[in-house]
């Protein structure tokens, strides 16, 4: 074999060779590259792996409140939602996501998932009425709270708010266990359209909850919280005992 063939079989050989490795077993295909999680930006992503558990697909409500709601998005703005996406709620099931309160996800990742969910709103819905505050400064009065109750309130939930004919309990120890003032704020501000509870303005047709109504009636359900969330007396004797599910 001559120098200028050995030299073209060997240029055969190598082509051959690094064909076989292009294809070899684990060997990453073109395109496949793989975006680090801390670089995903794209909302319906980070939505799905994040939010969706809780809040439903599309935000349209799952264990918690539908992100989609209008009304919600009415009264809670960007800077709301930014704060318990980041930082959760303490004491609930709602998680804190930013990496600096110790989640998964960073503060460019936390404003893509705020984005995202304030392109549902709706604000030419509500720009004739007047919403009442995502928050109040005045903590309510149980004792009006009760009476805000049986007016609004006791007739789904009934008279007690140990539950009716056409709601559960919305006393229930677990259940105020697990969620906080301001959610019990915004469930009665919005309501949950999903499970037929009416939001402030039709719990009493064309009498809508004023802002004070609002404060009294979370003030009376929050009366009814547990002081040790999973504690119960034992009355045979006389002592706390921890309920273990």
């Amino acid at each position: 074999m001559n120098r200028r063939c050995a030299v073209s079989a060997f240029a055969t050989f190598a082509g051959m060779l690094c064909s076989a490795c292009s294809h070899s077993p684990g060997r990453p295909a073109p395109g496949s590259h793989v975006t680090p999680p801390n670089q995903v930006m794209d909302f319906n992503t980070l939505y799905a792996r994040n939010c969706a558990g809780c809040h439903g697909r599309g935000g349209k409500g799952g264990a918690a409140i539908p992100l989609s709601d209008p009304v919600f998005l009415a009264v809670a703005d960007d800077a709301v939602i930014r704060r318990t996406a980041a930082l959760g709620v303490p004491g609930t099931p709602m998680p804190a996501f930013a990496q600096s309160a110790g989640g998964m996800l960073t503060d460019e990742q936390i404003g893509a998932i705020v984005g995202g969910i304030r392109s549902w709103a709706k604000p030419d819905l509500f720009h004739s009425e007047v919403l009442p505050p995502y928050s109040a400064a005045d903590p309510g009065d149980p004792r009006h709270g009760a009476e805000v109750y049986a007016t609004y309130c006791s007739a789904c939930h009934g008279a007690d708010g140990r539950g009716g004919s056409k709601a559960s309990s919305i006393v229930d120890a677990s259940y105020l266990a697990l969620v906080s003032n301001q959610n019990l704020r915004t469930v009665v501000i919005v309501g949950r359209p999903e499970l037929g509870a009416p939001d402030w303005r039709n719990n009493v047709p064309g009498r809508p909850m004023s802002s004070q109504d609002i404060s009294n009636v979370v003030a009376w359900l929050a009366s009814q919280r547990p002081q040790f969330p999973g504690v119960r007396l034992n009355p045979s004797v006389g002592a706390a005992t921890r309920v273990i599910p």
